[in-house]
């Protein structure tokens, strides 16, 4: 039988990575074989299932392997931790992603799913694969499992600020606009995490006709379990609820929500009264002061000519030079892309990029 999969979605630190981390353990501890798969270039999902390690990426694996023309395997990319209370290892997986500002973080994760649907992920021997996606991403890569119908099931998670409150509505809206060409991921809920008691999530969900699935308030010793890389579900209230939510789930017990999801004047009067009037526009008058020009942009042809000029650089550019810097300034290749492209190693291309740039600098200043 094929492994059950769960997309848990919410906002950059909401706390999604500690829900499928005590989520993963609670499944464990009850027999469950558990993949957590990590879903976002911070590639810190794992980080507290595996107790403080950082697990090698996919997208680093494939990079250095495709260098060396060789493919990858399960083993470079899939690990386990046996955990001495346990009596199931559990598994993970971190897509991981480039470099801030070196590439799409959600053309990685596509490609990520595309190297493990070819090595038979949906086919592993596994009871559970749980995803930890970024939310607030807008992204398509990020959709993934919602686009193409990889997970069953959606859950959510947010607290009961407006900012989270609003990523998962957009989730849900997302969701609801797959399954009408096809798509087939239901929603099962939404968690609050850090509940303060406000309500305001709950507002939310009844609103939007969302379940609520569990609520976990804020919770010191729950942090400082996270902190130093234990699992929360330690504490015995945590732990209860996290067990009560993965019975749930395993049982079936759990209707899924179909929402449509608020659209943004419903969603943002659910926190106060907002006009219907249009927003007053500024005129150039008052962003001048007196007595300047209101037309002071480049002179015509100006831009032209830059362009030129840059044009001009980049021909007189060493072929090598210039292939390197096309790939990454014309076509947005990441330098682990152009490692792959000239069949040589990400630093060896960040070399050669580097080179190009300061020799490009140099003939522009020249001319």
């Amino acid at each position: 039988m094929s492994a059950r999969t769960i997309a848990i979605y919410g906002k950059g630190g909401i706390g999604k990575s500690f829900t499928t981390t005590n989520l993963s353990a609670t499944f464990a501890l009850m027999q469950k074989r558990v993949l957590q798969l990590g879903c976002d270039p911070k590639h810190d999902s794992t980080t507290s299932l595996f107790g403080g390690m950082s697990l090698p990426t996919l997208t680093d694996v494939f990079s250095e392997k495709n260098a060396r023309n060789e493919e990858v395997s399960i083993e470079d990319i899939v690990f386990r931790r046996d955990i001495g209370d346990f009596p199931r290892p559990i598994y993970g997986i971190e897509l991981g992603g480039p470099q801030v500002g070196r590439g799409c973080g959600g053309r990685g994760i596509i490609s990520g799913f595309d190297t493990l649907e070819k090595l038979g992920l949906f086919k592993w021997d596994l009871d559970i694969i749980l995803m930890d996606f970024l939310g607030d991403v807008v992204c398509g890569g990020f959709a993934t499992p919602l686009a193409r119908s990889l997970s069953e099931e959606v859950i959510l998670v947010t607290s009961n600020d407006r900012q989270s409150i609003f990523t998962a509505n957009n989730i849900c809206r997302a969701n609801n606009y797959f399954r009408t060409v096809g798509g087939t991921s239901r929603l099962l809920g939404l968690i609050i995490n850090r509940d303060d008691g406000s309500g305001v999530a709950e507002k939310y969900a009844r609103a939007a006709g969302i379940n609520v699935l569990m609520k976990v308030p804020y919770n010191m010793e729950a942090r400082d379990h996270d902190d130093r890389f234990d699992f929360a579900i330690r504490i015995p209230d945590i732990g209860q609820r996290f067990e009560k939510l993965a019975t749930d789930i395993l049982s079936d017990s759990i209707t899924p929500s179909h929402p449509a999801g608020l659209d943004f004047s419903d969603f943002i009067r659910l926190f106060g009264e907002v006009s219907d009037s249009l927003p007053r526009p500024a005129t150039k008058e008052e962003l001048f002061s007196a007595g300047t020009p209101l037309h002071t942009a480049t002179p015509s042809g100006a831009g032209q000519k830059e362009d030129e000029r840059m044009a001009e650089c980049i021909s007189r550019l060493e072929q090598d030079h210039q292939s390197v810097y096309l790939l990454h300034e014309k076509e947005g290749k990441s330098t682990a892309e152009i490692a792959t492209l000239l069949n040589c190693t990400e630093p060896e291309a960040a070399r050669r990029l580097a080179a190009a740039l300061k020799a490009l600098r140099a003939l522009f200043f020249q001319l």
